[in-house]
């Protein structure tokens, strides 16, 4: 079957890979009738080389602002229209129901329940496993990827192989490109170094994902728990979206699947290795997690996979926005990140003859020294701050192993009263913050890590010394 699209700006053709299929069908622009600031969405799908019905588009186009004007789009016309209704699924029940199956276990079930109606977000990092499970329960399987324009030489490259190797064809999201004009042109190509960049992931990533996500009812992530201890950490196998919405619309109407979430990073290697997996030749020169080309960066060993993204910004930044439904909005977040100004009522933590409590005046006087007779290391924390509680045993060995070197540990309660000023005098933007005041230096130097055991801290200061 052929079908080719006209207007007056531009002209689409799909033809079928049927040859029985010869006739051909005209559609003109006066025959197609879109409301007011919708298009056609760009949905060019792809299926496993095993399915032979016919896919509903992907990316159903939500209502966009009349100053976005779209791009040439390519259209999918399904050969069988499929009216059956669609079966209720209780998420609850089939969470618990999954909790503790295996990934193939959770892939089949996903796939099995939603059919057309799900597909896989691949990133071009590990989560080529996800691919691999779809493979192995032999059923057609979808998936598709953002190409954001700024990804690695070597992720382009690699997304091809995984086309070649498994014969299908990897449904591509793209950004606006008068949205992207308009970023770059208004504040450069790099303006993520300065401003963080939850803004250009919005325009790059978030925006063609919920493109996406609109013309599903399930999608299936490769996210896992110890990705990111702060974000991640509560991830179930399967959950109703908390923030991007599915085909029917609303609040609930998607599902994400998340079948490696209670699966540790080194167990997705070896099934890849046994498995004989293509990977990304990105991850041989010492990257982790992979995303844009200007924000990953290897990272060295011993270091956690998350720093390698977004280095420059604090631990609350971990996330870009695919799944912003992990971080908590309470009075910490997710990361410790400071939200609110309610102080529960718990007892101190760091106490410790080797660790000095700082007052307001003992901060304010160390931040005015000049020339300190001993270096200073110092964590701003909230009792109350999980994260906090996490370090207080290696932040104490560290004040034991300390002690006399000429470092003095200090704690510094940066909560109730005291956070506005921690936020404008000591960097403060999560809990813990922990910084190093140098002997011979008036500036504080902040512990840019998420890894907070007593190896690491040494190592930080060690650095500085």
């Amino acid at each position: 079957m052929a079908l080719a699209f006209s207007s007056s700006s531009s002209s689409i053709a799909f033809s079928s890979s049927n040859p029985r299929q010869e006739q051909g069908v005209q559609v003109t622009s006066s025959n197609l009738q879109f409301s007011d600031g919708c298009f056609p969405a760009p949905a060019s799908l792809s299926l496993s080389r095993k399915r032979s019905q016919a896919v509903k588009a992907l990316n159903a186009e939500p209502k966009r602002n009349d100053s976005i004007v779209p791009s040439a789009a390519t259209v999918s016309a399904p050969d069988v229209v499929d009216n059956k209704p669609v079966d209720v699924v209780d998420i609850e029940k089939l969470g618990k129901d999954l909790e503790n199956a295996s990934p193939l276990e959770i892939m089949d079930k996903a796939l099995e329940k939603y059919g057309d109606d799900i597909a896989i977000a691949f990133s071009g990092a590990e989560d080529v496993a996800l691919i691999e499970y779809a493979h192995l329960t032999g059923r057609p399987f979808r998936v598709f990827s953002l190409d954001t324009g700024r990804l690695n030489p070597e992720t382009y490259k690699f997304f091809d192989t995984v086309e070649k190797h498994y014969g299908i064809r990897i449904e591509y999201m793209f950004p606006d490109a008068v949205e992207v004009q308009a970023l770059v042109r208004t504040k450069g190509l790099f303006s993520f170094y300065e401003d963080g960049h939850q803004e250009c992931c919005r325009v790059r990533k978030v925006r063609p994902l919920r493109r996406a996500l609109k013309g599903l009812r399930a999608w299936i992530t490769g996210q896992r728990k110890d990705q990111s201890p702060g974000t991640r950490s509560e991830v179930p196998v399967v959950q109703v979206d908390p923030v991007f919405e599915g085909l029917d619309g609303g609040a609930g109407s998607l599902v994400k699947f998340n079948p490696v979430a209670n699966v540790a990073g080194n167990d997705i290697w070896n099934f890849l290795r046994t498995m004989d997996v293509p990977v990304n030749s990105l991850h041989a020169q010492g990257y982790i997690s992979i995303g844009c080309e200007p924000c990953t960066r290897s990272v060295l060993p011993g270091q956690h996979e998350r720093e390698g993204r977004w280095w420059w910004e604090d631990a609350k930044a971990k996330e870009c926005g695919l799944h912003k439904g992990n971080i908590k909005e309470e009075n910490v977040n997710g990361n410790g990140a400071v939200n609110g100004n309610v102080t529960p009522a718990v007892a101190d933590i760091f106490e410790s003859p080797n660790i000095v409590n700082l007052s307001r005046p003992g901060i304010e006087n160390l931040l005015k020294m000049e020339d300190r007779k001993d270096a200073w290391m110092v964590v701003a924390y909230a009792p109350w701050c999980p994260f906090c509680q996490a370090m207080e045993a290696s932040y104490v060995e560290l004040a034991e192993k300390l002690a006399g070197s000429g470092v003095k540990v200090a704690k510094f309660n940066a909560d109730g009263d005291q956070k506005a000023f921690a936020q404008q005098e000591l960097q403060l933007k999560s809990y813990p913050t922990i910084l190093f005041f140098p002997k011979h230096s008036s500036r504080a130097v902040k512990y840019p890590s998420e890894n907070r055991d007593v190896d690491s801290l040494l190592a930080f200061i060690n650095a500085l010394r």
